[in-house]
């Protein structure tokens, strides 16, 4: 049974905003201070990814874990450790994240499309255990792009021709 009436429901769920989340300033705030620079909420890139890294052609998505289904199987949606369903309205909310999951994939599949990497960062992965390690990945993930993309091809040997005959 849900602890408020449906007004204070209503507006509590209307408080939740998608840009400059908690998790998402976490975020923010650590990739500035190790040097990476970044624009917020691209809209002309497909899903408006909340960070992109154009020198590394990389976007990055900080989900929360319940809007977008963390550890959720498309067919099956079962409550898991970060992803807990309502008990009430559970057709509705069902329905939602299968949208929301089903949408972040064929935005992502385009992003791909357009030669961009798309890196998704999890709310239950920036807790306090988990958040130093998370980062230092992300910040390795993103300079192994960026080597893999610059990185020198191999050019055959060939041999100068006499000089000054």
């Amino acid at each position: 049974m849900d602890k408020m009436n449906k007004q204070q429901r209503k507006h509590c769920m209307a408080s939740v905003h998608s840009k400059g989340t908690k998790p998402e300033m976490i975020v923010r705030k650590w990739l500035w201070n190790r040097g990476f620079r970044y624009r917020v909420n691209h809209k002309r890139l497909p899903g408006h990814p909340d960070l992109v890294l154009r020198k590394y052609r990389t976007c990055i998505f900080v989900n929360g874990c319940f809007w977008h289904g963390h550890h959720v199987e498309i067919g099956k949606m079962e409550s898991t450790t970060c992803c807990r369903l309502p008990n009430s309205n559970q057709d509705f909310w069902l329905a939602k994240i299968r949208r929301n999951m089903e949408r972040d994939k064929k935005e992502q599949r385009r992003l791909a499309d357009m030669g961009w990497h798309c890196i998704t960062v999890w709310e239950c992965e920036l807790t306090p255990k988990r958040k130093e390690q998370t980062l230092e990945s992300l910040a390795f993930t993103l300079n192994h792009i960026w080597l893999k993309d610059h990185e020198i091809k191999d050019i055959p040997y060939q041999p100068m021709g006499k000089v000054g005959v």
